[in-house]
């Protein structure tokens, strides 16, 4: 089935919708200016109701359907931009210096608000449908922001669902799994203190660049040898800062870094081999480590039978050979999964065909995409709330 003649009339204008947002970003919370033109749109389509300030800049619009069930469902998308310099070349690259569009929320803002126009001028379900507009994704936690606040109770929302577009994975296409699709992804620091000096006279110190380097080195055998093969964890430091000049060993080290796994056994493995790792290598080098340890958010966990609907509704759009059911998980990390802790739901993938990557600067959403997003939504929504 192709997508909604609906959704393909609407291309256009959703489209100067998604570079608008494209050309204005925020960073994290700072989306009032996404977020107003949101609401807008929403008051002009006829959404019964209009909640802002959840989350504190979120906003979720209630579209209730024709019958008088009691029935609820979300659809989410994130709002916010990243920090970084578009390159892109687009007549609509940002209009803020070292603010972009880098991960494509813009194209997902726009497809949800497609699919919210099409939902209240057909209202074709029995029940509501709540369209979920988050901030701060990229590393605030905006949707445990917006769950804290209490929407789910608030909506008597019952299933929620998200959708992230895939650079690389053909227009047209869909990917999902059941269970862990995206890694939790946890921060580390370490600071090592030694006891600096003249670089000539390294035995008079406790040398706290050296002990980095052992440090860095030991943290490979985490994956290596420590955490079971068959269940992922990847451990990459990403930042290693130390001295001022060229003859004088420092005072001070410091190490930060990444970890993404699975599952929650292996995140706890990983936090603590990282402590006695660093601890035990500086100790044993007449240093001191300390290491500070965030989990930012969980693994992004598909429920079962929440997966089953979304994968059906994306069949009816594309067909059974351009949905990958079973497609490897991310080891990226998203914060939708605190509202999948809240409420069952699923998390697919919709092709952007071949583009730069996510958070790279030459990025851009592909306006081809959003029919096929609309349509999903749609489907999604007519299929749940006509069983």
């Amino acid at each position: 089935m192709p997508i909604l003649n609906r959704a393909a009339e609407m291309q256009q204008e959703v489209s100067a919708w998604r570079r608008h947002i494209h050309e204005n970003p925020g960073l994290l919370y700072d989306v009032e200016e996404t977020a107003a033109f949101v609401e807008a749109r929403l008051r002009s389509f006829g959404v019964d109701e209009i909640v802002t300030g959840l989350g504190r800049t979120g906003l979720v619009g209630i579209i209730r359907g024709q019958g008088s069930s009691d029935r609820v469902i979300g659809l989410r998308a994130d709002m916010d931009a990243l920090p970084l310099e578009e390159i892109s070349g687009k007549p609509w690259a940002s209009k803020t210096p070292g603010k972009m569009h880098a991960c494509g929320h813009d194209g997902h803002t726009a497809m949800l608000l497609g699919a919210a126009k099409y939902l209240a001028e057909t209202r074709n379900f029995n029940g509501s449908v709540a369209v979920i507009f988050q901030p701060a994704e990229e590393g605030g936690r905006g949707a445990l922001a917006m769950v804290e606040d209490g929407m789910m109770d608030r909506f008597g929302i019952q299933e929620v669902y998200g959708m992230h577009n895939m650079p690389g994975m053909a227009l047209g296409s869909f990917a999902i799994r059941k269970g862990g699709i995206m890694a939790a992804p946890d921060k580390f620091s370490i600071r090592i203190t030694g006891r600096g000096g003249h670089a000539a006279e390294p035995h008079r110190t406790a040398d706290p660049i050296v002990v980095g380097a052992q440090v860095v080195g030991g943290l490979q055998m985490i994956a290596a040898r420590n955490a079971n093969p068959l269940r992922s964890v990847v451990v990459s430091v990403t930042q290693f800062h130390a001295g001022t000049t060229h003859n004088i060993i420092p005072e001070e080290a410091f190490l930060a870094g990444t970890v993404r796994s699975l599952d929650e056994a292996v995140q706890d493995l990983a936090e603590s081999r990282i402590r006695q790792i660093a601890e035990g290598i500086a100790a044993a080098n007449d240093c001191v480590a300390d290491v500070e340890y965030e989990r930012a958010c969980p693994v992004t966990i598909n429920h079962p039978d929440e997966t089953l609907h979304a994968a059906k509704a994306a069949i009816e759009i594309v067909g059974a050979r351009n949905v990958n059911t079973d497609v490897d998980p991310s080891m990226a990390g998203e914060d939708f999964a605190f509202m999948l802790q809240a409420r069952p739901g699923a998390y697919i993938l919709i092709g952007n065909g071949e583009s730069p990557g996510l958070h790279n600067p030459a990025y851009d959403f592909n306006d081809e995409a959003i029919g096929y997003g609309i349509s999903y939504w749609v489907k999604l929504t007519e299929q749940r709330l006509n069983d």
